[in-house]
């Protein structure tokens, strides 16, 4: 390993080789079809979850003016699941619904939403 310490400018140089147009536009390309299937299946998914949250909204006669925040909560459930899964899902879907009480949304419809749409148990008391 050598000692010497690469100065900043070499650093950036070397990042702006590796970036120019036609290096991002090849791998870009290799990787198209691939990225697209990815992302039509979890826009798939995030429409279907998205869907059936707004079921769960009507059900529990939650307003359309309310609506929105729901579904940034209803959202970021979607994303944790997408991470997470077993006990560590289930805690970080705990910090998200209390963020969101925090903010102002009723307890028991953010539940609804945990339960009913993406069936995640509560977090195990202390």
């Amino acid at each position: 390993m050598s000692s010497r310490q690469i100065s900043a400018a070499e650093r950036v140089a070397k990042w702006d080789r590796r970036y120019t147009g036609d290096h991002v536009k090849a791998i870009i390309d290799a990787e198209k079809s691939i990225m697209l299937t990815n992302n039509t299946a979890s826009t798939e998914d995030l429409v279907f979850y998205e869907t059936l949250t707004k079921q769960c909204l009507n059900a529990q006669g939650v307003s359309v003016a309310e609506a929105a925040d729901y579904l940034a909560f209803s959202r970021q459930v979607w994303a944790k699941r997408r991470r997470y899964s077993g006990d560590m899902l289930v805690n970080e879907v705990g910090n998200v619904l209390a963020l969101w009480v925090a903010r102002g949304l009723t307890l028991s419809v953010l539940e609804a939403i945990r339960n009913e749409v993406y069936a995640i148990p509560a977090p195990a008391g202390p």
